[in-house]
């Protein structure tokens, strides 16, 4: 059921539909009703491959912030157990196989986003963060097939999409990745045991693997379980959201300035202003449809909100509102900004000479992903160094560049920069 022929009652659903949260769900009406009746507990999982979530992970966080902020209780469940497997859902080839030791760093750098969105506690509708290796890493293998595995249809579990498209490709999928939906399903029964969770949010490509844990609750003895996902955004031009040039948009400060955040949004495609600012900022309704109704050049202040508002929200109103300022003292006054993300290079590396493709490469600036992309970027004329057009690609730089700030401000496009600092 999709929520275009469905009218919410509950608080709850209203918000989502109204500000575009809702790709499927397996019975609204349901989820409304308990909505109503103040029994929704819903979770999302997180799996811990990295060491930080990033802006496509925002909207499910999103969907439990507007959970709890209309009565309903959020648990954000942390993939202890399931990293350990790898969920093989949009991929061609098997996720890197993490050590105990990453996956308990990783997880530990996820969970700070959370705070920014909810109010964790054991009181009223406190959300919870648990971690499905509580009960996964305890299961007897035997036991497992028995009680649980016998549930599942291997034809079904042949037909789902993080399966079949797999296979259709002719790329292997290992029998470890293959379990990965039966764990899956297994946290949804387990956390409507523990703490009476009825509902699982997460995005449009989890659907199959959250119906098959309604499935298999209604076969272990469960109550009604419910599924809503979110769509999987791609940008007016039909782009992937939450990919640059420079790689993924992290959520942590450490991986990604609040700067380099802000410029983010800032950037949006016009035709998407309206919708970000729905999704990503709390911003009242009649807020967002004035901003967006402004039309022509207004649409740019109006993208400076939807940036300093979404800011605000992952890093800070402090953070955000330095970002905005640096932006407008580097492109409105020109001058080189104290506030600009910084990289520290050896003064001996500078002495040495910096060839200049690595220096906008991952291993310094990280303004492009690698340096045949700076290459690319330099045939074009995307690079400069404080503010000169970077035309040879075999340029290096050195102590002669520093500025008398003591840096050299390196700038992929018009809007992102990074200044690399000797030391």
């Amino acid at each position: 059921m999709t929520s275009e022929s469905f009218a919410p009652k509950s608080d709850f659903l209203r918000i989502l539909t109204e500000r575009g949260y809702i790709h499927q769900g397996s019975d609204l009406a349901g989820i409304d009703q308990a909505a109503l009746e103040g029994r929704l507990t819903a979770y999302v999982g997180y799996d811990c491959t990295a060491a930080s979530l990033h802006i496509g992970h925002l909207l499910s966080i999103m969907m439990l912030h507007w959970l709890q902020k209309t009565g309903g209780k959020p648990i954000a469940l942390m993939g202890g157990g399931t990293t350990r497997v790898g969920d093989p859902s949009g991929r061609d080839e098997a996720r890197k196989i993490l050590t105990l030791e990453q996956i308990e760093e990783n997880k530990a750098g996820i969970q700070k986003t959370f705070a920014r969105f909810l109010d964790f506690g054991e009181a009223g509708n406190g959300a919870r963060m648990v971690d499905n290796a509580e009960w996964l890493t305890k299961l007897n293998y035997i036991e497992m097939l028995r009680d649980i595995g016998r549930h599942f249809s291997v034809n079904r579990m042949m037909s789902m999409d993080s399966v079949r498209l797999r296979l259709e490709r002719d790329q292997e999928l290992s029998f470890l990745e293959f379990n990965y939906m039966i764990l899956q399903s297994y946290d949804f029964v387990e956390l409507n045991r523990r703490y009476g969770c009825i509902l699982q949010m997460g995005g449009s490509d989890q659907w199959g693997n959250i119906v098959n844990g309604i499935d298999l609750g209604r076969r272990m003895g469960t109550p009604q379980l419910y599924a809503l996902t979110c769509p999987l955004l791609t940008t007016a031009s039909g782009a992937k959201m939450g990919k640059t040039a420079s790689g993924a948009v992290w959520l942590d400060a450490g991986m990604l300035s609040p700067y380099d955040y802000w410029q983010f949004w800032r950037n949006t495609e016009d035709a998407d202003v309206e919708r970000f600012l729905k999704l990503f900022t709390f911003l009242p309704l009649s807020e967002i449809a004035d901003l967006a109704g402004r039309g022509g050049a207004a649409i740019n202040e109006a993208k400076k909100v939807l940036a300093t508002e979404a800011t605000a929200l992952m890093h800070g109103r402090e953070a955000a509102d330095t970002a905005a300022e640096t932006a407008r003292k580097t492109f409105v006054e020109g001058s080189l900004a104290a506030d600009l993300p910084s990289v520290a290079v050896p003064r001996a590396v500078l002495e040495a000479g910096l060839g200049v493709l690595t220096a906008f490469g991952p291993d310094y600036a990280a303004l492009v992903p690698s340096t045949s992309e700076a290459r690319r970027q330099i045939k074009g004329g995307g690079l400069r160094v404080n503010d000169a057009q970077v035309a040879d690609e075999k340029a290096t730089l050195g102590t002669g560049d520093l500025t008398a700030e003591g840096v050299i401000k390196l700038s992929f496009g018009r809007k992102r920069h990074v200044l690399l600092k000797a030391e």
